[in-house]
């Protein structure tokens, strides 16, 4: 091959190399931007993309994605002097290439530093219970934190999530015996208000029963008190019976009212469990003229029933 050749493929290869040179493809979720003669210039996007070879060159390739930060694990102090043990997931996106390239160096270990700080600020300015149960309010005060720090960066932090807050053990030890105390206490306080209740169940339960009964003695008295009088009121109208038939010139009903009453007193002494002999005199003439007189007293009734029918029927 002669020199003109040698040129001709020379000249060839030089502009394939400088076509390639001047063509990027920047890949899909991606932004890069272009230096020339060391100043940024401009942003290339997705796709294909010319720049002036051998003058522009590719500066910083950033990835527009979302990204997922690990932040390091940190001892923290409460406000109450608890060391705790903090876990920490950042989540952030480059929204302006330029000032994500230009603006601040090592961006993901400036995000680290930035995060770990505030994390310690917001943590150390809580009790140890608030940071245990305010999970939601401690990130939320983070992002905006730190959102606002990184906002001359061109990058917009999305979310930070405190994964993990651990006391030491002796703490974690000290906290599990006074969460058992408390139940303790409360399981104390609901068995005493039982026993309460049920105290006072018992004593109303007496007190009715108690009520119930006075109501059943006070019926029961008044029941007697009627069984009395009306037995009062028989034995006044048997009385009264008595003392006309006396006054009527019949002494035969005094005779059968005295039968009838020493009869009874008999019958009494007799029933009684205390006398189960007795050794008392009796006339017995009188018993036998009271028999006589109970006995006068029944036929002159049935005689006089008898006139009466004949009377009637005649």
């Amino acid at each position: 091959m002669d020199g003109v050749g040698m040129g001709a493929f020379a000249f060839l290869a030089l502009a394939i190399i400088t076509v390639l040179a001047g063509a990027k493809i920047v890949p899909q979720g991606y932004n890069w931007t272009v230096e020339r003669f060391g100043r940024y210039t401009k942003t290339l996007g997705p796709g294909l993309n010319i720049i002036v070879p051998y003058i522009d060159r590719i500066g910083e390739r950033l990835n527009m994605m979302e990204v997922v930060l690990d932040i390091p694990p940190q001892e923290v102090i409460s406000s109450d002097n608890a060391m705790v043990t903090t876990d920490a997931v950042c989540f952030y996106q480059v929204q302006e290439p330029e000032k994500a390239a230009y603006e601040v160096n090592d961006r993901e270990r400036a995000m680290q530093n930035l995060v770990m700080t505030n994390i310690r600020a917001v943590l150390g300015s809580l009790e140890l219970d608030e940071m245990l149960s305010q999970r939601d309010r401690i990130n939320a005060e983070l992002l905006i934190k730190v959102d606002e720090a990184t906002n001359p960066w061109g990058i917009k932090v999305t979310r930070i999530e405190i994964r993990d807050i651990t006391p030491p053990a002796d703490l974690v030890d000290a906290m599990a015996r006074q969460m058992k105390a408390e139940r303790d206490k409360r399981a104390q306080i609901l068995e005493a208000e039982g026993q309460r209740e049920a105290a006072v169940q018992v004593a109303e339960g007496e007190k009715r029963a108690q009520i119930l009964a006075a109501e059943a003695q006070l019926e029961a008295a008044k029941r007697e008190a009627e069984a009395r009088e009306r037995l009062a009121e028989a034995e006044a109208r048997a009385t009264q019976v008595v003392s006309d038939a006396i006054e009527a010139g019949n002494p035969q009903a005094l005779n059968y009212f005295v039968a009838t009453k020493y009869t009874e007193a008999l019958g009494q002494i007799a029933a009684s469990d205390n006398n189960k002999v007795m050794m008392i005199p009796l006339e017995a003439a009188s018993v036998i003229g009271s028999v006589a007189g109970i006995a006068d007293i029944v036929n002159e009734s049935a005689l006089n029933k008898g006139s009466a029918n004949r009377g009637e029927n005649g």
